[in-house]
């Protein structure tokens, strides 16, 4: 954990939240039809809600289409989506080539009940791009990706205890934003800091024989969009080696940095890597892989062999969009300059907040970041500072006024729709949100 944020410059904390109340209040004047459609929802639905990190309080905007890179509501305001479903939108909303993708598998039939034509085009462009992985097994999300990336890593070591980080997010039943969560499935986890390599050291020297496998983010990204440094990942696979352990890449958002996701920008190969998100083309999609003798298990020909199921794991419209988007839309050229567009939009957005001596910064690498209180380096949850959820929610209803669309935590995330217009839009409705709230974020 870093010191850093006992020095941090100050937000007005009171001054905040009286802003962030009366932006709410406009917002729910603005959106009588969403507040509609959250009381409706609330007679079938605890909080009328069935994916928690989509509600935001007074009630949520319910998007009613989308085009390209637009969104609308069901007040008829229209956005540019800068959240993309949390990455998956890679390629905006309905993407012709999707599209066609999708309407040829559905004109060969939908449940074919067996091996279809689809699974290993799909599987031997990821082998190829990812020279990690060896072998791979597909799923339905990140989530049940790391399920079972986790239940190989126990089995194939013959350990029961795995290490994962504080602000770390695996999927619904594997979740780590404070700590292990009540929802957790019931391994024996070691929660550590995040780029906290002596406290990972500390760890294994104490459990090294007992510890299965490390999960880890090359970057976290619900936790805030907080870069792993490379001293640190590199640190976790010569530890796990030492020990016998394996390490496990959660890259479901981080696989879009390059080609070859982040593991390839540094040159770290790991044990397995588990993959989600816009691989599937906007379809359901979860994918596992990476040692040859670890996935071997999963053989169904061998005598004893661990079991994977799943009615929709090989599903024929995943299968097909996915292998449309990756071969023909997202490739390793096309993650390149995404990468590069965004690096230069965050350093224009911090530029900006340096120039202005205005307490917020802009984290990420490539086409991820998140809005962030302070100047200081951000290390792990554990360097947020007071303030940091009222900055956001305050940036949010603006973002929203300005027509861009982002996640309420202040993610924000760059798609093939997006163009150097956009970027230029976006730019200019954070120097408005500056220049709107400028006495409220000044350092201090």
């Amino acid at each position: 954990m870093s010191t850093e944020n006992a020095v941090s410059p100050q937000l007005d904390v009171e001054g905040l939240g009286r802003a962030a109340e009366r932006a709410a209040g406009v917002f729910a004047e603005a959106n009588p039809k969403s507040a509609a459609a959250h009381l409706d929802a609330l007679a079938v639905m605890p909080g009328g809600n069935t994916r928690s990190v989509l509600f935001y309080a007074p009630f949520p905007l319910t998007i009613a289409r989308g085009e390209g890179k637009r969104l609308w509501d069901l007040d008829g305001h229209a956005y540019t989506d800068f959240l993309a479903e949390y990455t998956t939108a890679m390629y905006g909303h309905s993407h012709p080539v999707i599209r066609a993708a999708i309407v040829e598998a559905l004109d060969n039939g939908l449940n074919l009940t067996g091996h279809n034509t689809l699974e290993v085009p799909l599987a031997r462009l990821l082998r190829e791009r990812f020279e990690s992985v060896e072998s791979l097994r597909f799923t339905n999300s990140g989530t049940e990706s790391n399920l079972m990336a986790i239940a190989a890593s126990l089995i194939f070591t013959g350990r029961r205890k795995v290490v994962a980080f504080t602000g770390g997010y695996h999927g619904g039943v594997l979740t780590f934003g404070n700590g292990n969560s009540p929802v957790n499935v019931p391994h024996e986890f070691i929660v550590a800091s995040y780029n906290d390599l002596p406290g990972a050291q500390r760890i294994f020297a104490a459990h090294g024989d007992e510890i299965a496998a490390v999960i880890v983010e090359p970057m976290q990204v619900a936790g805030g969009c907080i870069v792993g440094e490379a001293d640190f990942l590199a640190g976790l696979r010569d530890l796990t080696q030492r020990h016998g352990a394996l390490l496990i890449f959660d890259e479901v958002v981080t696989s879009r940095l390059s080609g070859g996701g982040r593991q390839a920008l540094l040159g770290i190969r790991p044990d397995l890597t588990t993959f989600g998100k816009y691989i599937g083309g906007g379809m359901s999609f979860g994918a596992f892989g990476g040692r040859a003798d670890v996935m071997a298990q999963f053989d169904p020909r061998r005598p004893g062999a661990t079991p994977h199921a799943g009615t929709f794991n090989n599903n024929v419209l995943s299968m097909a969009a996915g292998h449309a988007g990756l071969s023909r839309l997202y490739t390793p050229g096309a993650a390149a300059a995404l990468s590069e567009k965004g690096e230069r939009l965050r350093a224009r957005l911090n530029g900006l907040c340096r120039e202005r001596g205005v307490a917020m910064q802009f984290t990420g690498i490539g086409s991820l970041m998140n809005l962030h209180a302070g100047v200081h380096p951000i290390h792990s949850v554990e360097d947020f500072i007071e303030g940091e959820s009222l900055l956001k929610d305050l940036f949010f209803f603006h973002m929203l006024e300005r027509g861009c669309y982002v996640a309420r935590r202040g993610f924000i995330v760059l798609t093939l729709a997006h163009d150097e217009g956009d970027l230029e839009r976006f730019a200019q409705a954070v120097a408005s949100f500056i220049d709107r709230h400028e006495a409220l974020l000044r350092a201090r």
